[in-house]
């Protein structure tokens, strides 16, 4: 039996479902490693599990962050690694294709320059965030590729990695070896067909809308969310700040949080399936039986 299982894959394609059922087969734990989940109070356009949901089963890394906090994936790899290396059996769970390869695989993340974030966040503000995804683009295309257009802060460090290093931010020592630090770790991916994908991602967004989610951002508005770098960006969350700001009507937003969550699903499918490590399963039923089988 495994003693560390990740359940990967793009978005709505079943991973919470999977990673449950699995951990209550092996008696195991979650760990998360969904970015936004680590957030409070962001519960609905996550998707996060509810204590009812969670079934009794230990779920660790959620709501660790205010939504005014910056993200940091060292910081969350420490946390991560903490929690893993006290438990029996982790299920680690997540979308956040650095966050999970933070938690389990060995390598370490560049430090920074204050003096070269400061001039790149001076030309993000001069240029924009999708003037420097395209310069990303031309230097990191795999970076590129694993970050959104919109995502200002992701794309700030990648330059910043690249300029310090010399090396692309994908191929820091450790990020192409594809190397666990936890013995035998079980990689399952769980991805339907792109139709089936996108279909339930559409689904999940009417559900999140009927949930509250519109109330829920108002409420991390008056918290701060929109002063939070990381957490203002998460999908659905972006577009409905911006509805509330009067950018543009509800039914926009509700349609903008769709096509913005399918074009991600498709970038998280290109960033695992380089992982040769990953077995795929269609199915969150087809994920549980491969490991408990």
């Amino acid at each position: 039996m495994p003693r560390v299982v990740a359940v990967v894959g793009p978005t709505a394609a079943g991973k919470s479902d999977a990673a449950l059922r699995i951990a209550e087969e092996l008696g195991g734990e979650v760990v998360n490693a969904d970015s936004m989940q680590l957030y409070r109070g962001m519960d609905i356009g996550t998707a996060k599990l509810s204590l009812a949901e969670r079934r009794g089963v230990p779920h660790h890394l959620l709501d660790v962050w205010d939504v005014r906090e910056t993200a940091s994936v060292a910081a969350y790899q420490a946390m991560a690694r903490e929690v893993i290396e006290r438990l029996d059996v982790a299920v680690v769970v997540g979308g956040s294709g650095l966050y999970v390869r933070g938690a389990l695989d060995a390598f370490e993340f560049p430090g920074t320059d204050p003096e070269v974030r400061a001039r790149l966040e001076a030309e993000l503000a001069g240029t924009g965030a999708e003037a420097m995804h395209a310069r990303l683009n031309d230097v990191d295309p795999v970076a590129a590729q694993a970050i959104l257009p919109t995502n200002a802060r992701r794309i700030v460090r990648a330059l910043e990695v690249v300029e310090i290093t010399g090396r692309p931010f994908s191929a820091q020592p450790g990020m192409e070896t594809y190397a666990s630090v936890y013995e035998g770790t079980r990689y399952l991916g769980v991805a339907p067909d792109l139709t089936t994908l996108d279909e339930r991602i559409d689904r999940r967004v009417d559900v999140m809308w009927a949930r509250g989610l519109v109330e829920e951002v108002r409420a991390l508005e008056a918290q701060g969310l929109r002063e939070g770098v990381t957490a203002s960006r998460a999908l659905g969350y972006q577009q409905v700040l911006a509805y509330l700001a009067g950018e543009y009507g509800e039914d926009e937003a509700r349609a903008r949080t769709k096509l913005a969550t399918r074009q991600f699903a498709r970038r998280q499918l290109k960033w695992f399936r380089r992982d040769p490590r990953v077995e795929w399963h269609e199915s969150a039923d087809a994920a549980v039986a491969a490991v408990t089988d």
